[in-house]
């Protein structure tokens, strides 16, 4: 049966880096689906797969990584076996496009603004020069960027500004789906809050569907409805904004630490917690539950059979033996 309501579905998904030191287990048999008009939460530690995952979704996994199995359905299709200039010409900025993790580094200094913004419009589009300019001079104005924008270089622009150039560029192809890969990444929290509304008034704007990545659960519990917490290539849980935040005794050992680490208006810095040891290395993951070495609640069962994904309550599961 198809929901219609369902704009992306990814099945099963596997992702490896082939190394000299072994096979990298990156993205580790993982399903989820977006929703049309969510935002859908990408959390978890610096190498958890967050970013590998988005990758895979506009199969632009960088070498030596592969797909090596599963399905990623957009509108119903599924892309893995589409073809680079499928892929291109179908599917990249067009049904689905990415903000990428700094904005500095997605621009070329050499060129200016609108030189770089036409260009990617007219590889993706066949359409005049003329109404090709007004189209960039509308998105950029949608970002709250002036006309004068598309005449000056990357290195006249602030941080922020940069980061609306790469916001404006990856919607005016009109995407239905929009991956933001950390996209407040080295910015100060005023222009940070600033990005953030801005992606939040785009979203109900333009209907936008938002995959949004993030190590920073307070910023994912303003802008995120679903949150998918992600440990050493696999998913501990997935829920609303209410199951992950609301419900303390339905929760993975892992997003509850994560949680406790996080900063708080009204929390001493010496009442935050933290989570001993170090990710595991994917090369050599350990069996079981990947999070059992620095998990205070494991089981002997935790070390030996990896849990299930289950559903705990309406729309919210959780990969624990303690729990399931």
């Amino acid at each position: 049966m198809i929901d219609n309501n369902i704009i992306l579905r990814v099945k099963n998904l596997k992702i490896q880096f082939f190394t000299t030191k072994g096979v990298v287990y990156a993205v580790d048999d993982i399903s989820f689906w977006l929703k049309k008009g969510e935002t859908l939460g990408l959390v978890g530690e610096s190498g958890c797969g967050k970013t590998t995952t988005v990758l895979g979704l506009v199969k632009m996994v960088p070498t030596p990584g592969k797909i090596i199995s599963g399905s990623i359905e957009v509108d119903g299709e599924n892309i893995i076996p589409l073809s680079e200039n499928e892929m291109r010409n179908k599917v990249r900025w067009t049904k689905i496009s990415m903000v990428f993790q700094g904005a500095m580094n997605c621009l070329t200094p050499v060129y200016t603004v609108g030189f770089q913004m036409m260009e990617t419009l007219q590889k993706h589009k066949e359409i005049p020069y003329a109404e090709a300019k007004k189209r960039i001079i509308n998105y950029l104005k949608l970002v709250g960027l002036s006309e004068d924008i598309i005449r000056r270089y990357p290195h006249e622009l602030s941080g922020g500004m940069k980061q609306r150039v790469v916001i404006a560029t990856a919607l005016f192809l009109e995407p239905k789906i929009v991956i933001c890969d950390e996209p407040t990444t080295a910015l100060d929290v005023v222009v940070q809050a600033q990005i953030i509304n801005l992606l939040k008034e785009l979203k109900k704007k333009l209907g936008l569907s938002v995959i949004f990545i993030t190590h920073d659960l307070a910023t994912e519990a303003e802008v995120a409805d679903r949150l998918i917490v992600m440990y050493a290539g696999k998913i501990a849980e997935i829920g609303t904004n209410e199951n992950i935040y609301g419900n303390k005794k339905l929760s993975h050992p892992y997003t509850k630490k994560l949680i406790q680490a996080t900063p708080r208006l009204h929390k001493k810095v010496d009442e935050l917690s933290f989570i001993p040891g170090t990710p595991p290395d994917l090369v050599n993951p350990p069996t079981g539950c990947r999070f059992h070495p620095r998990c205070s609640e494991a089981i002997e069962r935790c070390k030996k059979e990896e849990p299930p994904l289950i559903e705990v309550e309406k729309e919210h599961w959780i990969a624990c033996w303690r729990i399931n």
